[in-house]
């Protein structure tokens, strides 16, 4: 074989290895996103509830009812 249909070979079996890297991992991009969202949909709920619950509540009226109230 000529050194240039080597050099060939040898850019094409990189390119086809850094292609099957490429999709071992493709996989774990969704589990990541997957265990993200929930994540993220647990820490709304225990803020909904939080902030939901009777004491904060009243706090976050009292806040708001002096924010409206305030004169300049």
């Amino acid at each position: 074989m000529s050194k240039v249909v080597r050099a060939r070979m040898r850019a094409l079996v990189r390119l086809v290895r850094g292609m099957g890297g490429a999709r071992k991992d493709a996989g774990m991009v969704t589990s990541e996103y997957a265990v993200g969202i929930i994540a993220a949909a647990a820490f709304a709920v225990v803020l909904y509830k939080v902030v939901t619950s009777g004491q904060v509540s009243a706090e976050l009226q009292s806040i708001v009812k002096q924010a409206l109230d305030a004169r300049m």
